[in-house]
Parts: C-alpha cells; structure tokens; sequence
C-alpha cells in the first residue's frame, strides 16, 4: 500500500498534516485529517475568576480572539445573572462587525484567493497572497491591505487592543465612545462597504466568469450532503452576535431551534484516537461514522451553512447577494464545498454594512455600559458566530464565581468530521488509477479543507489518552533514518 503525506498543509492557522493511502490498484483507499497539537485551555482556566476569562480566552488563537472575547462575555454575564444595556451590546457587537471585516478579507485575499485568482495548479511560489496582487495589480492590493489594518484600528479602539481583547466586563463594557469617535467610524464603515462589493463583484468576474471553475465548485469532488448549523435573530436572519441556534436538514427544513443554554441537548461530541480535535454530531440523530446523508449526525457549521440555516440577511446589499448566489448555485441549501468562499464574501457585505448601521445608531454613544451585577448563578453559556462556525462558551463556577469547569466548542471543531469527509471525498476525486500524483493535485486536495477557513489552535482541546508519539530522524535529504514511537 503506498502512503501519500501531506505535511503540513498550509494556508491554514494551526498546524496539520494529511495523510493518504493507496491500494495496491492505484486508487485512495482511505484519507486522515490529523491535528497533531493540543491546547489545553478549557483546564488551565479552572480555578481563575470567571471575570478574568474573557481575557484570558482571547490568547487560545491570535486570529479570532474577538469571537473568544465575545462568547466569554456572553457566559460571564449569565453565570452573574445579567444583561448589559443597549449601548453596551451595541458597543459589542460594532466591535464585532470590524473583527468578522478584517478576518473575512484576509481569508479571501490570503488564503482562498491563490487558489482561484492564481489557479490551482499554479507554482506555490506564486500560489500566495504576492501572486493574488501580482494579478489584480498593486492598487487593489494596498487597498485590501488598507481595508483590513482599518478594520483593525476599530477594534482597538473600541476592545483596548485588536488582539488581545479587554473590553467586556460582567454586565457590559469598560467604555464607550465620543461622538468624534463615532463619526470617524461612520467613514470607515462606508468604506468598507464599498470594498465589500468590489471583492464580491471580483469574485464574480475571476470565478464565476471561468467556467472551469464553476464547473469545479458545481461539478468537482467539492461536495458534501450534511446538515447545516447557524446562529438567527427572530427572524431567522442570519446574525453573528445574538439568537438562537437553527438547524436545518440537508433538505433545508428545520430540524431545531434552541437557545444557547440547551445546546446540550442537541449537540454531543467524541473523540477519536488518531487526532486531538474532537468530533461534535447532532445528539438527537447520533453518531452514524463519517457518512453524509440525511440519516447522518454530521452538520457543517460554516459561511455557506449559515446561510443555509437562515431565511436571509438582515442588511440590503447582502440580501440581494444572497438571493444572486442560491439562484445562481440552483436553489438552497447549497452543499457545495467551495461554494464557501461565495457565503463568506456575502457575509463580507453584511458585516460592513451592519458595521454601518451600528455606527449611526444614536445608543451608540450612550453613557450607560454596565448594568448591576446580579446574585451569582453558577453556570453560563454563551454562543456567537466565530468567522469559522458556531462558538459556544460554556462556564461553571463556584457561589463565589470561581471556575470550576469549562467546556467550549469551537467553530472549527464543528466542521472537523465534515472536514476529514471532504479531504477524502477530495482525494478518491482527483487520485485515480494510473494518474500522475502533482504538487498541483495534492494543493487541490488540500482546497478541500481550506474552504472551511480552519482554525486549529482554536479548534484543539481534546486530550484522548492513546495518542502515539512519533519521533522521525531524517537525513539532509530528509530520507527517515530512524523512528522511535511511544
């Protein structure tokens, strides 16, 4: 049998490798995701103060902290029993809009675009966020350099720091804003707009305008029949910060509505001896293996199935883009891989221009950030969308507010089932008998996993106890020499 490694993958954050087997004919006769890190925060935060977590949480990854933070802050103010004022969830959640910008443009110009821009089986040399710029010209790459340190400046101002989070405190925020602060805001929420539609009409020109891509994201081993996950307002619209948790069939029909306190009931995780990422499944259906299909516990909890789960988006421009993108890909739900990277830049417009909104909303400005603090309750979940999927935070303490447990489900965990499928679906695709094994095939394997905008360093907190150790010796050449294992 011959083993194919991909290691590491790249355009990712975390680390990973994938490997491939092939039987003797030639053909992919199974495929392993594996997530060789472990971070253990859900242990490590035990014994703290439970107000001291939604900073504490934002260092488990240096590319959604924001989410942590936020999630944090939601559990935080139910283990005290309360509700921040309107300004202070305003404040939030404007907060958030520019964290969702700044993420999703780098994903897409970054990570996803060398793929379709440069092409899929371009040099790696080129396959990078230089060759994107090398194509689309040195303007419109200082302006998605521009776009996305001004995202940045937002959230520094409003969280204390774009990365290490400090604005949320039991019951609300530290501070607000000036009404100069505002203004300001306003004008660079207005450009991100504006930029928000130019990448989509970009990708619509690149992608959509290639019919060798269309047919690989309608056509290609870049698919996946599952449920699909994601967080709606009353409405069920789609909304990042607040609501319920909706789950839809692979049919598109409703299967649950819950709030965030009885995700329990509806989610349930295990683990697997080869990886440190655990695996989520829909508990009321259970746990059937890596199998798609309606009969299947496995659901995506992504970009595209967000959009799946609700009925639309809750700002104008992104409303119009979602009816163009189902239209077009024939109706929803769409289960379509790489038809990701199309709900992301949807979801691009609808942070910018709820970015906007917030940012004129005359509470913005408001002076009162913090409601009383309640009688301490003990436990407290809190959920919003992660740029990578639904994140739930969910806290216990002590009647003195000390952490006793914690458990968090990160937006990657979500997908990891899903992403294994893919890479192997990906695989048995584009391997066949007799065929030539390229850089350039195993790069269109890796697209598989790379749709969903992974984030491991997030993702990892499963410490499954059969874990072997594997120690190669290499050579100059990298030849392995020798191998030890535990």
């Amino acid at each position: 049998m011959k083993h194919i490694s991909i290691d590491p993958i790249t355009r990712l954050e975390g680390h990973g490798k994938i490997e491939i087997f092939l039987n003797d004919e030639g053909e992919v006769e199974n495929a392993y995701f594996q997530v060789p890190e472990l971070r253990g925060f859900e242990k490590f935060c035990e014994g703290r103060p439970v107000e001291e977590l939604p900073s504490i949480v934002t260092k488990i990854c240096g590319v959604c902290p924001g989410c942590h933070h936020m999630a944090s802050g939601k559990a935080v103010d139910a283990v005290f029993g309360v509700e921040p004022p309107p300004t202070a969830k305003k404040l939030r959640e404007l907060f958030y809009m520019a964290h969702f910008v700044h993420s999703h443009i780098v994903h897409f110009y970054a990570l996803a675009a060398p793929d379709f821009v440069v092409g899929p089986t371009a040099s790696p040399v080129d396959r990078t966020i230089l060759g994107v710029i090398n194509k689309v010209g040195l303007q419109i790459g200082s302006e998605v350099i521009k776009q996305r340190r001004i995202a940045q400046e937002i959230q520094a101002l409003i969280g204390g720091h774009q990365t290490h989070v400090i604005m949320n405190t039991p019951g609300g925020v530290k501070k607000g804003i000036t009404p100069e602060q505002r203004d300001d805001i306003i004008k660079k929420a207005e450009g991100f707009v504006e930029f928000s539609k130019f990448s989509i009409q970009l990708f619509k020109d690149v992608v959509l305008g290639n019919k060798d891509y269309v047919d690989l994201i309608m056509n290609g081993p870049y698919s996946l029949v599952l449920h699909s996950m994601g967080l709606v307002d009353e409405q069920n619209k789609v909304n990042f910060y607040d609501g319920k948790v909706r789950v839809v069939d692979t049919k598109g029909k409703e299967l649950y509505k819950y709030s965030p306190e009885h995700y329990l009931d509806f989610v349930e995780e295990r683990v697997e001896p080869w990886t440190y990422l655990k695996f989520p499944y829909l508990k009321k259906i259970g746990w059937k293996g890596f199998t798609e299909g309606q009969e299947s516990g496995v659901y995506h909890a992504t970009p595209l199935s967000r959009l799946n789960a609700a009925d639309g988006m809750a700002t104008a421009v992104a409303q119009q883009e979602y009816e163009f993108m189902f239209k077009t890909l024939q109706g929803k739900p769409v289960h379509a891989t790489m038809a990701m990277h199309w709900a992301r830049l949807v979801e691009l417009i609808y942070s910018a221009e709820h970015c906007l909104e917030l940012a004129m909303d005359p509470e913005i400005t408001g002076n009162e950030l913090r409601a009383p603090l309640g009688k301490i309750v003990g436990e407290g979940v809190g959920i919003v969308e992660a740029q990578r999927g639904t994140l739930t935070h969910h806290y216990w303490t002590d009647d003195k507010g000390m952490v006793r447990k914690v458990n968090l489900i990160v937006g990657t965990t979500n997908n990891h089932a899903a992403i294994c499928m893919s890479i192997k679906k990906a695989a048995r695709g584009l391997i066949k008998k007799g065929s030539e094994i390229t850089e350039g095939t195993l790069n269109m394997i890796e697209m598989a996993f790379r749709a969903y905008d992974p984030c491991f360093s997030c993702a990892t907190h499963s410490l499954p106890g059969q874990m072997r150790m594997i120690l190669n010796i290499r050579d100059i050449e990298g030849n392995i020499i020798d191998s030890f294992r535990r």
